[in-house]
């Protein structure tokens, strides 16, 4: 059985929101410990869906200024981990990586692989407009956590156990349920 658009879209809008993000955190614990506070979760991670990065190009000549160039990640959210006392961000974040319908395993892997060559230079996140107070340059520390779902195919479950790659298993939604309507009809 094939992913579903609707299965990705729900998954993405779903972890858009902060509240929900610890949901999917909950799902791999070692990623979970990872927050500065349990008791504020809403204040300890910041949730970007499809996050911009602001990548610093240094200067090729003396009499250049080095040049920032924004570029769409090709993650589909990024969590980010902020101390809710100081509303500084950690040096911590979690790329999230969903399955998209028809994805292959080497697409999936290669979509992790083009992050860390990006994020491999100095850059800061282009923020939601609720946090651009925080502090945001980037961290020594990108954590991948894949999304697959259980109608992924077995080739991509068994890449993610042999590269040893986090990851969790979304369970299927419930199917829509039909409301039929029956006419009584009376005994005679």
């Amino acid at each position: 059985m094939a992913i579903s658009p609707n299965q990705y879209e729900e998954v993405l809008s779903r972890y858009s929101d902060s509240a929900q993000a610890t949901h999917l955190l909950r799902q791999y614990r070692p990623y979970l410990e990872m927050m500065p506070s349990m008791r504020r979760p809403q204040e300890s991670l910041i949730s970007i869906p499809l996050p911009i990065a602001e990548i610093q190009i240094p200067a090729t000549a003396p009499n250049q200024r080095s040049q920032v160039k924004s570029l769409l990640l090709p993650c589909d959210l990024v969590f980010l981990m902020c101390d809710p006392e100081w509303k500084v961000k950690t040096d911590v974040e979690i790329l999230i990586l969903i399955h998209r319908p028809g994805e292959t395993f080497s697409a999936l892997l290669s979509r992790w692989r083009q992050i860390q060559i990006i994020l491999s230079r100095a850059y800061s996140w282009d923020m939601p407009l609720q946090h651009r107070d925080v502090f945001n340059e980037g961290a020594s520390r990108q954590l991948p956590l894949f999304v697959l779902f259980k109608e992924t195919s077995r080739v991509i479950k068994r890449g993610m156990k042999a590269a040893r790659l986090p990851h969790v298993i979304q369970p299927s939604p419930p199917e829509p349920q039909t409301v039929t309507t029956e006419t009584l009809v009376p005994d005679k």
